[in-house]
């Protein structure tokens, strides 16, 4: 049995396609499939569902998974576990993060990257149960989102900064004014992110939890969309602070801290707490505290 073959099979349950699984594993289609028989005859099972496309595992091919998913991380580590100390850690950091995170990554990413220039990141944006479900299948080395809403499960854990949460409109319902409680923001006509989003549930939460009525007129299931319909016209949206770091001034986006209750959410990076950790996961977890502070409060009003 090769590492390689084990690969092939995590690539393919991965990407649900033979043609994608074979370009990230950077192979012709027919070594996947010959390498994915290969080990079928090893293990004397069926592992994927023949067929023209990908239509899933067997379950021994999805028992095999698991153990194929353990195996190519700790070949992984091994690999960097011995590596030449003198040349520093290489490879690939993989992290995922929670949208509402993205903001405050580069400081933390580029100061890594700056530590060890050998290494290569990649930044999926991906909500808290997807983070889970990749450390867990070993697709991610680490995640950064939120620790005590709706926590992770088997993962060592590190505070970054907390979260705080603003009222951003272009309309000057507000105008000279720096807050406003969320009663007052509940009745202006609001854009806010969809609820399988977990920065919404949180939203919901502290209105819940203030005995206020929420009802959104817009709802989209990105930062992004919340950005470009307050920017259309007569609309409100709550974000998290850290996102106010990218406004431009030319936006004259009106942004005001809410209050009564002040709320914020602890976020955080994670790692996956299998022993022995990958040696890139733990650089990383070690690395955060030094490098990244709290996104800036100071909030831009035009």
């Amino acid at each position: 049995m090769l590492i390689r073959q084990l690969e092939y099979l995590v690539a393919v349950a991965r990407e649900r396609h033979f043609g994608r699984a074979a370009r990230t594993c950077h192979v012709s289609q027919p070594a996947l499939s010959t390498g994915i028989r290969k080990l079928e005859e090893e293990l004397g099972r069926a592992l994927v569902v023949r067929s023209h496309r990908y239509q899933g595992l067997t379950l021994d091919g999805e028992r095999a998974l698991v153990w194929a998913q353990r195996m190519v991380a700790d070949f992984d580590g091994l690999r960097q576990e011995l590596a030449d100390p003198g040349g520093g850690l290489s490879g690939v950091l993989r992290i995922g993060a929670i949208p509402g995170a993205l903001p405050s990554l580069p400081t933390l990413v580029n100061a890594f990257c700056e530590r060890h220039p050998k290494v290569r990141v990649q930044v999926q944006s991906m909500p808290s149960a997807a983070i889970q479900r990749s450390l867990d299948e070993m697709e991610i080395e680490a995640g950064v989102t939120y620790l005590h809403a709706e926590p992770l499960a088997r993962v060592r854990t590190r505070p970054l900064y907390e979260e705080s949460y603003v009222f951003v409109t272009c309309t000057p319902w507000f105008e000279g004014r720096d807050h406003l409680t969320w009663s007052e923001a509940a009745r202006r006509p609001l854009c806010l992110l969809t609820r399988d989003m977990q920065h919404r549930r949180i939203v919901d939460q502290i209105f819940a939890e203030a005995g206020i009525a929420c009802e959104p007129r817009i709802e989209v299931n990105s930062f992004e969309g919340v950005w470009t319909v307050i920017r259309s016209g007569p609309w409100g949206g709550i974000l998290p602070a850290s996102h106010v770091q990218a406004l431009s001034a030319q936006d004259r986006l009106h942004v005001l801290a809410l209050v009564d209750p002040v709320r914020t959410q602890p976020v955080g990076l994670v790692t996956s707490d299998r022993d022995p950790a990958s040696p890139l996961a733990d650089a990383f977890l070690r690395h955060a505290p030094r490098v990244l502070r709290a996104p800036e409060r100071e909030l831009l009003i035009a």
